[in-house]
């Protein structure tokens, strides 16, 4: 794949710089971003940990190339309140941290981006361009997001929020199998995420998951933002049997969501303004 680095970009008072490949098998062969690191030929190993956040049922993953010399690694929604610990595991396993990312701007806790940016000198922050909100790297659907000689591509899956995406680890013979889907809200282990607010829209969220995600071979492992009854991961082909939103027909999907009476949620009011400018209102605000 071919990638060229870019002179930096200015995304709000983000600096990004992200590095050009060509995409393959879409038919517009419109050019892709690549968010790469190394370019080495090592051989590929993932490190994989699911840690949770109790207060908001929150899941917060730490994926790492361990077989590189570098050990890059990567955090996918973190939690502020759970920052210290995150970075600790990273200390104790001898990792990088490179990019700590987000599936969407939540409504239900303030992301730990920014402040991981504040103690991890380098880390770059990444989020949906289509999400509206700050942070060093914007991606959109077919990016791909490099952490040594290991990817995770973008799949746009709005619904829940306008700016939701998926991150699936790569197709390719030298990529970890099975495959797995970093879902955020659009889809949850038997259930989905709600889309009643932040632009949500249940025809647009059922597309985005049967297009985006179901798609997907079966036993692609299913890994969300947020778990409310225990589960931890689950299956494509397992959520396309037995999910009871979005195994239905589209009809009947929106009837459930339209009727679900879900109670305002508590931390959205200071969580999306926070989330917007990389969980980083407060300190915006001093400097102002």
């Amino acid at each position: 794949m071919l990638r060229l680095s870019l002179a930096p970009l200015r995304v709000g008072s983000f600096s990004a710089m992200p590095a050009i490949a060509k995409a393959r098998g879409f038919r517009s062969h419109r050019m892709v971003k690549c968010y790469s690191t190394s370019f080495g030929q090592s051989s590929k190993k993932l490190l994989f940990r699911q840690l949770f956040e109790q207060e908001s049922s929150t899941y917060t993953y730490l994926l790492a190339d361990v077989s590189h010399p570098d050990k890059p690694a990567l955090l996918i929604d973190p939690v502020d309140k759970k920052v210290e610990r995150d970075l600790s595991l990273v200390k104790e396993l001898g990792l990088k941290l490179i990019y700590a990312m987000n599936t969407h701007v939540h409504a239900d806790h303030v992301t730990g981006t920014g402040l991981i940016k504040t103690k991890v000198p380098g880390v770059k922050s990444i989020i949906s361009k289509m999400s509206k909100s700050k942070a060093d790297l914007l991606v959109e659907n077919g990016d791909k997001i490099y952490f040594g000689d290991l990817y995770l591509e973008v799949r746009a899956t709005p619904g829940h929020t306008i700016g939701c995406v998926t991150y699936v680890t790569g197709d390719a013979p030298d990529q970890p199998e099975p495959r797995m889907a970093f879902t955020g809200d659009a889809l949850l282990i038997r259930g989905c995420g709600r889309t009643d607010f932040q632009g949500g829209c249940s025809h647009q969220l059922y597309n985005s998951v049967h297009s985006q995600i179901f798609t997907l071979p079966k036993d692609t492992l299913i890994y969300p933002a947020h778990d409310y009854k225990g589960f931890t991961v689950s299956t494509v082909g397992e959520e396309m049997l037995y999910n009871p939103r979005l195994a239905k027909d589209e009809e009947t999907f929106k009837d459930i969501m339209e009727n679900l009476n879900l109670s305002y949620p508590k931390m959205i009011d200071l969580a999306v303004p926070a989330n917007m400018v990389c969980g980083l209102q407060d300190l915006s605000a001093k400097g102002a």
